[in-house]
């Protein structure tokens, strides 16, 4: 069992680090995997026909490409493992900024897991947690001082998250302190954007319904669009993200009245 496990834990951590190339810059060559990973070409070859059958890259002649921004939408499992350490460290700055009192907001998305994992650790009492997703859902099972509301409707089993018209009449009924909204996209035009349409009209009954909305999204994200516009980038009040963000959309949100954080 151990001999067939080993090789299979490697493929996937190398095909991690191609699509972190491709989300990085767009494209990935298979010289680029074979200089970059000390893999062969025949290694590196298997890899790009495997992310392109599951329909993460789009396979060119000698290496691979991003998909079109307005239909990609990766399962959240594995949206967990690109950018890993900045979403942990967004998440953490996101978790600081909750008060005991306060009823919050969670989307769905691996970045707002990381705001749960961190809160399930607060000391913090009579936070009331109000989430569309199952991942989340689950992190806050037991967690001591927080209320959860989990919102129903129809399951969206990629993200693993319940969108529809039942899930805003649910969310209609309350009102929340904050919103930290996980994005696919956010650009200066346009606003946050994620790739499902039902997703997307919730998330912007979320900003409605909640006093305050945060943006929590690694860098890769910034200047990006995808196919279904959520809100406004006006209606945003902060952005969490990381250091490696462009200087000139965070001065440009800045000039805005957005607040940034940099993590």
């Amino acid at each position: 069992m151990a001999k067939n496990k080993t090789p299979r834990l490697l493929a996937e951590e190398r095909r991690r680090k191609i699509l972190e190339i491709v989300e990085h810059s767009g494209r990935v060559t298979v010289g680029d995997i074979v200089r970059g990973l000390s893999v062969s070409a025949v290694t590196a070859r298997s890899d790009l026909d495997a992310l392109s059958s599951a329909g993460m890259i789009i396979r060119s002649h000698g290496g691979g490409v991003r998909p079109q921004e307005a239909t990609r939408d990766y399962p959240v499992d594995f949206k967990a493992t690109l950018h890993s350490a900045e979403k942990q460290r967004i998440g953490e700055a996101a978790a600081r900024l909750v008060r005991s009192n306060e009823t919050i907001i969670l989307d769905s998305g691996s970045t707002t897991a990381e705001i749960a994992r961190h809160l399930n650790h607060a000391q913090l009492h009579n936070v009331t947690v109000i989430t569309n997703a199952l991942n989340i859902a689950t992190e806050l099972l037991g967690a001591t001082g927080i209320s959860l509301i989990m919102i129903g409707g129809i399951l969206r089993q990629i993200s693993r998250s319940f969108v529809g018209p039942h899930a805003e009449q649910i969310l209609r009924e309350f009102h929340a302190d904050r919103l930290f909204l996980a994005v696919d996209g956010f650009d200066l035009e346009t606003g946050p954007a994620t790739p499902d349409i039902l997703e997307a009209q919730l998330n912007g009954l979320m900003m409605e319904v909640a006093r305050e909305t945060t943006i929590v999204t690694d860098s890769s994200k910034l200047g990006r669009r995808s196919l279904s516009r959520i809100g406004s980038a006006d209606r945003i009040h902060r952005l969490i993200t990381d250091t490696g963000a462009p200087k000139e959309f965070l001065a440009a949100l800045q000039a805005r009245g957005v607040e940034v954080v940099t993590v």
